[in-house]
């Protein structure tokens, strides 16, 4: 690609199905990726295993939002193989001072360990990539991503690809013309990230072992694990 990426530019590309990739870290060259087969969670499908569901209700770290974006980013990027490069990284923060582009972080004290970042459009969150820096760390992020999303009213959750850590959790493959089907009819819905009232720590909820997940008010989310 020799034409520069702007963050509009790379708004209306997700709004279009398709996203940015970089051979390497080091690489100065960005493509466009369009997968046949488009990876998504269904969000109320999501599923967890019961001891990951013992692991999260009597688990001491603590789940934050949009407080370390950057070193989300950076985490996440901070592997042998990846597809992120420094205007990747740049377009995202671009897209998150725009309030686009969010994540959801895993802390154990002053500890980063876990986390993962996305773009929102519509009620479409499009997830990037995570990382985890502990055992469980990084399922533990989807499961509060997904619980957040869905008290957010969003309807599709991208993953772009399907992993096998992925499919374990309970993702899917489905056609292009499919997925084009479910992001129209995301982004002409909206949603919230941080929904009225909606409280981000992990007492405030948690997540079944069936996917879906209980209210706050009824109790009172790459790496492989």
């Amino acid at each position: 690609m020799t034409q520069s990426i702007t963050p509009e530019i790379l708004l209306r590309a997700y709004a279009m199905g398709v996203f940015p990739m970089a051979e390497s870290s080091t690489s100065t060259d960005i493509r466009w990726v369009e997968p046949r087969q488009r990876g998504v969670f269904a969000l109320d499908s999501f599923h967890i295993s019961r001891s990951l569901a013992r692991h999260i209700q009597r688990s001491d770290w603590v789940i934050r939002t949009d407080s370390a974006f950057a070193q989300t980013v950076a985490a996440c990027a901070d592997r042998p193989e990846t597809w992120i490069n420094a205007e990747i990284t740049a377009l995202y923060q671009a897209l998150y001072h725009m309030g686009h582009a969010h994540s959801l972080e895993v802390w154990e004290g002053d500890a980063l360990i876990g986390g993962v970042y996305g773009v929102t459009l519509g009620a479409a969150f499009f997830g990037e990539s995570m990382f985890s820096r502990r055992t469980n760390a990084s399922k533990t992020a989807l499961a509060y991503l997904v619980h957040r999303l869905r008290a957010g009213g969003f309807t599709l959750f991208d993953t772009q690809f399907l992993t096998p850590h992925l499919a374990s959790l309970g993702a899917i493959e489905i056609s292009r013309a499919a997925y084009q089907r479910q992001l129209r009819a995301a982004l002409a819905a909206t949603a919230s990230f941080d929904p009225v009232g909606y409280p981000p720590l992990p007492s405030a909820g948690a997540v079944s072992t069936s996917g879906k997940t209980r209210s706050a008010t009824s109790q009172r989310r790459g790496q492989t694990s």
